[in-house]
């Protein structure tokens, strides 16, 4: 009887010390919780954003499934990632036409917090809406990721609009008018 019982302890022992190698090399990551939030101004902002036709609930699986797609391709931390990606595309200044003494000229001027906002959000998802052929919830992971990378369509947008209001830099002092 000792001698069945030794054999599985002498067997076991092996598999404890490749456990641990077997644990590092297979260690499979945290469970993935949903960092989606009411609380938050700004998704909730952008979930009004997304929504067409007044279809919330629709709007807001979206959003979540776009995050749950971010931690899929590797990002540990989607809500810090969605954030960096609005703040990428987020532009400081802009042009606005203005007429005077029978000329149009482009002036540059300082973006409002609040319109410096809605910008970001709609030129992300005006990226996310030209791609084609896949869900929208991947297109927006896709575009989101891609602006946190300082990439895309609408961190290409910010920097077209600032190298705009740069090339008129010129026209600044009719700001006033």
């Amino acid at each position: 009887m000792t001698n069945k019982k030794a054999a599985p302890k002498s067997k076991a022992a092996p598999e404890k010390s490749n456990a641990p190698a077997a644990e590092k090399a297979a260690k499979p990551r945290k469970k993935y919780v949903n960092q989606f939030s009411f609380g938050d101004p700004l998704q909730d902002k952008f979930v009004n954003c997304v929504m067409k036709n007044g279809k919330k609930t629709v709007a807001v699986k979206i959003l979540k499934d776009t995050f749950a797609e971010m931690h899929r391709r590797g990002q540990d931390d989607p809500l810090k990632c969605f954030e960096l990606a609005l703040k990428n595309a987020t532009p400081a200044m802009e042009v606005k036409a203005k007429r005077i003494g029978g000329a149009v000229y482009q002036i540059p001027m300082e973006v409002t917090e609040k319109r410096q906002q809605s910008l970001c959000i709609r030129w992300v998802l005006e990226g996310a809406r030209k791609k084609k052929g896949q869900p929208m919830f991947k297109r927006l992971a896709a575009e989101l990721l891609d602006a946190s990378n300082e990439t895309g369509f609408a961190y290409g947008k910010k920097e077209d609009v600032h190298r705009m209001a740069q090339a008129n830099k010129a026209f600044a002092h009719l700001a006033r008018y």
